[in-house]
């Protein structure tokens, strides 16, 4: 039987769930926001997607379980809407949609357009870190 003890315990475990999902959330991109963390020798991972595109809809669960593992946590990850942020598309040079990005210690380190294998995605995260 269920009592306030339970009750609250439960509630404390879906609060600190939902709190770590907030945390992991995807920032949008900004170019100041980028350079920061490229001056802070953060590691990054820029996403570029688009909401009608298949590979980056197969992509997305493939990052999502990546970015959760406790190696990635470190990582700022930068998502790049392909359709509406024309500006960051060329100042990173990207010419296409499923284009995920890596760098470390301020400089870009890795890049791949259409990746959609799971090592091939890991390999490459793994980079900036």
């Amino acid at each position: 039987m269920l009592n306030r003890r339970h009750l609250l315990a439960a509630c404390a475990v879906v609060g600190l769930a939902v709190a770590g999902a907030a945390q992991a959330a995807d920032t949008p991109f900004t170019q100041g926001a980028f350079d920061q963390s490229r001056a802070a020798g953060k590691p990054i991972l820029v996403e570029v997607t688009a909401p009608w595109c298949p590979t980056c809809k197969a992509q997305r669960p493939i990052l999502s379980e990546l970015k959760a593992e406790p190696r990635f946590k470190s990582l700022t990850v930068y998502e790049v809407d392909f359709d509406t942020q024309k500006d960051a598309l060329r100042l990173l040079g990207v010419q296409q949609q499923s284009t995920l990005i890596v760098y470390k210690d301020g400089r870009e380190v890795g890049r791949s357009t259409g990746v959609t294998d799971k090592p091939g995605i890991e390999s490459l995260l793994a980079k900036a870190i």
